[in-house]
């Protein structure tokens, strides 16, 4: 009984230390030595070369992330890329993912000589902008206190958010690890990858089906805004001598009639409002000018052919377009 009493706390001291040695560094890693692993494991990479030697065992034994502890802070560094860069290595022994595990630790040790910088000294530009914003022209230039305050709670929820996410995407991870095994997650995450871009591809088809189905809409809203004018007279001729060729007389004679609006307008003889009517056209002009009884006439035949819907004929568009030249369209 005695004996069992004392097996008992030395089998737990040496679980105790089993489970020290098992755990990642055993707590956070202070930054002298978070830098000196980083330096174990880049040393460790000169081993690696394309002869198929084994992978050296720092970069096989690599903890899920490292706690590293600063003066400011303590923060984690998640080591899953520099897993998967290994990985890739033992799959396909070459200078090239062996140069993929060297960059990549090389950058978190840039990382961390980044952090550990002392920060400029911005006093002197404190100071500058505290004097300008105590002039009397600023001292009411800001903003509610309360919209301040949601705007740090805001920041804080977001923050949150993309903590919960985050730890949710490596639980995910952790899962289908323990399901397929370690060596499926990138093929899974490159197709989770694939899967997203082709949500994005659909999402851009949709919205280009929608814009070109509202096209025609759109158009005949903008067009209702825009003068006559902002269409060149030949333009509107072109296309009212395209709609005779289709035999569309109605169009046509409807097409010409604007043609010689857009010219008397870009003549100046009205100021361009796309809202008026035929005939507030033709009470536009004084009864002493040259054109008037040829926008008469001209009105008269688009009205008889557009409104009442008659008379459109090869023979009416030939009048029309007898009209138009007496205007000087030709």
């Amino acid at each position: 009984m005695t004996a069992r009493r004392t097996y008992i706390p030395a089998l737990l001291l040496i679980a105790a230390i089993f489970c020290r040695a098992d755990s990642p560094g055993g707590g956070p890693l202070t930054s002298t030595e978070y830098r000196a692993e980083l330096d174990r494991l880049l040393s460790a990479t000169q081993q690696l070369d394309s002869a198929g030697n084994p992978t050296p065992q720092p970069l096989v034994g690599l903890p899920q992330t490292w706690h590293v502890r600063t003066d400011r802070r303590v923060f984690e560094v998640s080591t899953e890329g520099l897993q998967r860069d290994v990985r890739r290595y033992e799959n396909e022994k070459n200078i090239a993912n062996a140069s993929a595990i060297r960059g990549r630790l090389q950058s978190l040790r840039s990382d961390l000589d980044g952090y550990e910088m002392s920060p400029a000294d911005a006093s002197a530009n404190r100071a500058a902008l505290n004097s300008i914003l105590a002039r009397p022209e600023f001292r009411k230039a800001h903003g509610p206190k309360w919209l301040e305050r949601i705007q740090g709670w805001l920041d804080q929820i977001k923050q949150r958010l993309l903590e919960i996410l985050r730890h949710a995407v490596r639980f995910l991870f952790h899962i289908l690890a323990r399901l397929f095994g370690s060596s499926v997650i990138p093929t899974i995450g490159k197709y989770f990858v694939y899967g997203l871009v082709g949500l994005a591809v659909l999402a851009l088809g949709w919205f280009a089906y929608r814009t070109i189905s509202r096209g025609d809409d759109l158009e005949r809203v903008d067009l209702a805004n825009v003068p006559v004018s902002a269409k060149e007279w030949a333009v509107w001729l072109t296309e009212a001598r395209a709609a005779a060729a289709r035999r569309e007389w109605r169009e046509a004679i409807h097409l010409a009639y604007w043609a010689g609006i857009s010219f008397l307008e870009r003549q100046g003889m009205w100021k361009p409002d796309r809202a008026r009517t035929p005939r507030e056209y033709l009470r536009l002009l004084a009864s002493t000018s040259q054109h008037r009884e040829t926008l008469k006439a001209l009105t008269q035949i688009f009205e008889l052919a557009w409104y009442a819907k008659r008379d459109a004929s090869e023979r009416t568009f030939s009048q029309t377009l007898q009209e138009l030249e007496k205007l000087g369209c030709h």
